[in-house]
């Protein structure tokens, strides 16, 4: 674990985000990160995919929760 430096008004929209999408403001970096990185090594894939691919992998069946 480390610390990471990031300026104060990416930290201010780090903070909002983080309320909306009921994660910490740790979390929310660490999932910002992971999209980003993922994003940069695929980046023929959509964010809708990425995420898609990623509930794939972790065996997430999405068409339950749309009541398919």
């Amino acid at each position: 674990m480390g610390i990471v430096k990031i300026d104060d008004e990416l930290h201010e929209e780090l903070r909002k985000a983080s309320s909306v999408m009921v994660r910490s403001i740790n979390a929310q970096a660490e999932y910002w990160i992971k999209i980003g990185m993922l994003a940069e090594a695929n980046p023929a894939m959509t964010y809708s995919q990425i995420v898609n691919h990623q509930m794939k992998q972790a065996d997430v069946d999405i068409s339950d929760i749309n009541g398919g």
